[in-house]
């Protein structure tokens, strides 16, 4: 029996990871910082930018079809142990908390079926009840996980069909009742009392947010049954992808006025549903959204497992996350992903953090990690005659900077905390010179000053 994933196993799994909580947030998300004109104008940047950085990731599958778990190994082929880490550390951050963020927004869904003006038993998916149902989720998925990635896969690919629906439903009557007055209504954002370029610029880690998720196919090509298939599925979900955002963004701006849609309750997709679906508008998303997000979260728990186990086997996590069960399900690495989502759920319940936030902290730690792609694609091929291929990495490196530069000041000393905790553990994993390697002089300094400054950044953003 095959047990190897398919190109359409491969498709689902990132066209899933993608297609998870943001879309249904989407229209509220962007109406809330962005006119329609920037509104097009980021949707362009992104879109150019997420398929430079797709066609990075396929070049790349064939380029060096023997580097087996994308992100990392690209990091660490390319820049050395220390970037390779601090890749792998970003990402499976990042997969952590939109984990989180994804049984959040689950409950958040279910309290349209549950809640009253006068009873809060879910409410923006932070409340206590919401935290034990999340956490019953996130164990009920883990355990399916270590059963082995393949049959995870067959059943996400199921999910991912599922969520199409809904999603095809609201486009279609969406396109029905659009109104072109209404979504040229205030064209420019004068009312937001922002710059256009500032309101792009605030638009980024939203649309960079929906799209993460892209290097599902790659993080997992070693278990993939055709390492050709690896880049044709990732391009595939983009374009996929691409179309759902852009028409759902677009088509809510002419059914709902920009700046009533800015004041919507997330998922928003379900209120602009209930005024194209007198009865039971709402509903239809609710329940499309929980397929959606159950589809993703799985396809994430699957990826997110992935990096700690390949990067152990390189000395970069401790090699006691390198072990896999009798089904080849990573299983001490699952254990760590899981328990570290529990851990931030209970935190959640604390703080009463909501999805915005969580969406914010996972798009911050993508950057480094997308931003690796490219200049290590561009560094292959660069002075090689490969005109194409050059271009192709200078677009991904390009965007990934320019991401960087929309983040903002705060949200780069945010990565900077969050990456210290790491340097920890990477420093652990190679205690009694346990890699093959040893760090240069320039690493070392890194990891000092990084270190260093990870507790003025702390008292900075407390301060913010």
């Amino acid at each position: 029996m095959d047990k190897k994933l398919g190109l359409a196993a491969l498709t689902a799994l990132v066209l899933s990871s993608m297609l998870g909580a943001g879309v249904f947030s989407l229209p509220q998300n962007m109406a809330a910082v962005a006119s329609p004109a920037a509104l097009l104008t980021g949707w362009a940047i992104t879109g150019v930018g997420i398929l430079f950085l797709a066609l990075a990731m396929l070049l790349l599958t064939r380029l060096k079809p023997d580097l087996d778990g994308g992100i990392f190994t690209y990091a660490r082929e390319g820049f050395g142990e220390l970037t390779g880490f601090c890749s792998a550390w970003g990402y499976w951050l990042c997969a952590v908390i939109a984990n989180v963020s994804y049984l959040v927004i689950v409950f958040s869904a279910l309290s349209l079926f549950t809640d009253s003006p006068d009873r809060v038993i879910f409410g923006d998916g932070n409340t206590w009840q919401a935290m034990v149902g999340a956490s019953v989720l996130l164990w009920l998925v883990h355990f399916m996980v270590l059963r082995g990635v393949q049959t995870a896969a067959a059943i996400n690919l199921v999910a991912t069909l599922g969520k199409l629906l809904p999603l095809a439903l609201f486009v279609v009557l969406a396109a029905l009742a659009f109104n072109l007055d209404r979504f040229r209504l205030d064209f420019s954002g004068v009312a937001l009392g922002v710059p256009v370029w500032e309101q792009v610029k605030n638009t980024m880690l939203i649309t960079l947010w929906v799209f993460i998720g892209v290097e599902g196919a790659v993080v997992v090509s070693s278990r993939a049954r055709h390492k050709r298939d690896v880049g044709r599925a990732t391009v595939l979900a983009v374009v996929a992808a691409l179309t759902v955002y852009l028409l759902v963004t677009l088509l809510s701006l002419g059914v709902v006025a920009r700046p009533e849609l800015a004041e919507m309750r997330n998922p928003s997709m379900a209120g602009v549903m209930d005024r194209l679906i007198a009865h039971g508008g709402k509903a239809i998303i609710a329940i499309g959204l929980v397929v959606s997000v159950c589809g993703a979260y799985l396809s994430w728990t699957i990826m997110a497992a992935e990096v700690p186990w390949m990067a152990a086997q390189q000395a970069a996590f401790p090699r006691s996350l390198a072990r896999q069960n009798r089904h080849g399900a990573p299983s001490a690495s699952l254990w760590l992903t899981n328990g570290s989502v529990q851990a931030c759920l209970i935190l959640i319940g604390i703080s009463g953090a909501d999805y915005s936030t969580l969406l914010t902290i996972a798009s911050e730690m993508i950057l480094v990690p997308y931003l690796l792609v490219g200049a290590y694609l561009l560094k292959l091929v660069w002075g090689k005659q490969q005109p194409l291929m050059s271009l192709i990495g200078l677009g991904a490196s390009a965007y990934g900077l320019w991401l960087l530069y929309a983040s903002g000041p705060l949200h780069l000393l945010l990565s900077v905390v969050l990456y210290a905790p790491g340097l920890l553990l990477f420093l652990f994993a190679r205690r009694g010179g346990r890699s093959a390697t040893t760090l240069r002089r320039w690493e070392k300094g890194v990891v000092v000053l990084m270190m260093a400054g990870s507790l003025p950044a702390l008292q900075v953003l407390l301060n913010g």
